[in-house]
């Protein structure tokens, strides 16, 4: 990790800049659109349930620069838990710094010590810098499609 940042959990504090970095995110993937009480509800929810969800920042002289959150559920396939990582994102002044590395990182080692059987997430599909970096960190393309229904 870089001596000019550090990688902790978030607080309840950091909602005002973490609902910043999801605009970023969202105007990248299209499926998703912002509504800050929403966003400020799922944050809230996550933070609330220490045990189940993490949310990974990088604060650089106490201005958080970067996110990424992960929660747990349970897999029939493998007969156990397995995390949901969601929302990387890094502000585009800090990126290409190993930021998104470190985030990913720590929320994989989150993942192993609540004893998860496999890291899974989605991705943009014309999200190409994305697909790079998720592969250059040895995450592999499935067979299967994400479908949604409201």
């Amino acid at each position: 990790m870089s001596s000019n940042y550090i990688i902790r959990r978030a607080h309840h504090t950091d909602i005002p800049r973490l609902i910043e970095l999801l605009k970023i995110l969202f105007s990248i993937e299209k499926d998703f659109s912002v509504d800050e009480s929403k966003q400020r509800k799922g944050l809230e929810m996550m933070l609330d349930d220490y045990a189940n969800r993490c949310i990974i920042v990088a604060a650089m002289n106490q201005q958080i620069i970067g996110m990424c959150t992960a929660q747990i559920l349970v897999s029939t396939s493998e007969g156990g838990s397995v995390a949901l990582v969601e929302d990387l994102v890094v502000d585009k002044e800090n990126r290409r710094k190993g930021i998104g590395r470190d985030l990913l990182l720590s929320l994989e080692n989150w993942a192993i010590e609540k004893g998860t059987k496999r890291l899974q997430l989605l991705a943009d599909r014309n999200n190409t810098p994305a697909l790079e970096f998720y592969k250059s960190m040895s995450w592999n393309h499935t067979q299967l499609i994400c479908l949604h229904k409201k």
